[in-house]
C-alpha cells in the first residue's frame, strides 16, 4: 500500500505537470530550487528530501520508515521519466485534455498521499513536516497546517524561479491555477481519502489476514 501510494504520487506529479497550469506547492518549490541549482529534478529531489528527513529524525522519527526512502529515492526519478514518457504520448495535449490532467491530477496526488500516510510505514518527509507540527508540537489540525506549509512552499518557490532568471510570464508553469487549488485543498483532500478509502483499504486487508 505504501509503495503503492508514492508511485501513485510520482506519476501524478508528472500529469500535473502536462495540465500546465502549475504544480503542486512541493513541486512548486523544488522547480524554483532547480532555476537556480541547474542539477536534474531527481538528484535535486533526493537532496532537498534529505534535508528534510534529519529535520523528521530530529522531532520525530515515528513518521520515517521504508516508504520514506522509497519516496526520497524514487519519485523524483519516477515523475522526471513518467513526465518524459507522457510528453512523448501526447506532446501538444488541448486545452480540454489539460483540464482532465489537472483534476485527475489532484484527485490522484491526494489519494496517493492518503495511502502511504495511513498504511503507518513511513511518510515523504514533506508530509513529516506538517505532521510533526500537528501531532507533536499540536500546533493546529493537519489540514490546516498544510494549508500554510504549501502555501509557503508556493512563495518560496516563485521567489527562487524569479531569482534564478525565469521570466514573469513562465511563472504559471509553477504555480498556476493548479497550484492554488492544492495548496488550499490538498490537506482537506487527504483526510477526506484517509477516511473514505485508505482506512477502510487497511481495515480490509487487516479482516482478509485475521
Amino acid at each position: 500500500m505504501s509503495v503503492l501510494g508514492v508511485l501513485t504520487g510520482a506519476v501524478s506529479v508528472a500529469i500535473f505537470k502536462m495540465a500546465a497550469f502549475g504544480v503542486d506547492p512541493f513541486q512548486s518549490f523544488m522547480s524554483g530550487i532547480s532555476k537556480l541549482i541547474p542539477i536534474s529534478f531527481g538528484t535535486l529531489y533526493v537532496i532537498v528530501n534529505a534535508v528534510l528527513l534529519a529535520f523528521s529524525l530530529i522531532f520525530d522519527r515515528h513518521y520515517i520508515g521504508i516508504a520514506t526512502f522509497i519516496n526520497l529515492f524514487l519519485l523524483g526519478y519516477v515523475t522526471e521519466y513518467s513526465y518524459k514518457l507522457f510528453r512523448w504520448l501526447i506532446p501538444e495535449p488541448t486545452l480540454q485534455l489539460r483540464v482532465v490532467f489537472l483534476i485527475v491530477g489532484i484527485v490522484i496526488i491526494c489519494i496517493g498521499s492518503s495511502l502511504y500516510i495511513t498504511a503507518n510505514l513511513g511518510v515523504s518527509t514533506y508530509d513529516a513536516v506538517a505532521l510533526i507540527m500537528a501531532n507533536k508540537w499540536k500546533i493546529g489540525q493537519f489540514r490546516f497546517i498544510r494549508v500554510c506549509t504549501d502555501l509557503c512552499c508556493v512563495v518560496l518557490g516563485v521567489v527562487m524561479f524569479i531569482a534564478g532568471g525565469g521570466h514573469l510570464k513562465e511563472i504559471s508553469t509553477i504555480a498556476g491555477i493548479g497550484t492554488i487549488i492544492t495548496a488550499f485543498f490538498m490537506g482537506p483532500l487527504i483526510e477526506f481519502f484517509n477516511v473514505h478509502i485508505a482506512r477502510k483499504i487497511l481495515d480490509g486487508s487487516k479482516t482478509e489476514k485475521t
